[in-house]
């Protein structure tokens, strides 16, 4: 994996704890209508730096969990966008009743977070035990 250069893991940090204060200021509804934009700003941010980290091997494993790593930015951003939805309604009048709404986008923020955040602690733990045997395999055919 290339690493990150020191600007770049500042924002990456930064976009995860803007991401982490988001949501639970707004799960303590604390502020509402700023920190679900203040969520998805740290989404936006940790996905945008973690599409800047490539795998340039040719591990077949890796780069399958690379793929999950992304669908978890994706995930991410998801989150941000629905807990504004869930905070200003912009899709409500799309919807014919209430009940409807309710049932494919209120507080659905919550579910797209979750598996984000299963995919992303999964494939963190994993890619960094495939990289220690890619290294360890390199360094015993030396």
């Amino acid at each position: 994996m290339n690493p990150l250069n020191r600007f770049q893991s500042f924002l990456f940090l930064l976009g995860g704890l803007l991401m982490v204060a988001g949501v639970g200021c707004y799960v303590f509804q604390f502020q509402m209508k700023v920190v679900c934009w203040v969520c998805l700003g740290g989404a936006l941010l940790f996905a945008l730096m973690q599409i800047q980290q490539r795998y340039d091997g040719d591990s077949f494993v890796i780069r399958r969990l690379r793929r999950m790593m992304l669908l978890a930015d994706v995930l991410f951003v998801v989150a941000g966008l629905l807990m504004v939805e869930t905070q200003y309604g912009f899709l409500r009048p799309l919807f014919p009743d209430l009940t409807t709404y309710i049932q494919y986008i209120y507080n659905k923020w919550i579910i797209a977070l979750l598996v984000a955040a299963i995919l992303e602690i999964y494939t963190v733990h994993r890619i960094s035990s495939e990289l220690s045997k890619e290294n360890f395999n390199k360094d015993k055919k030396r």
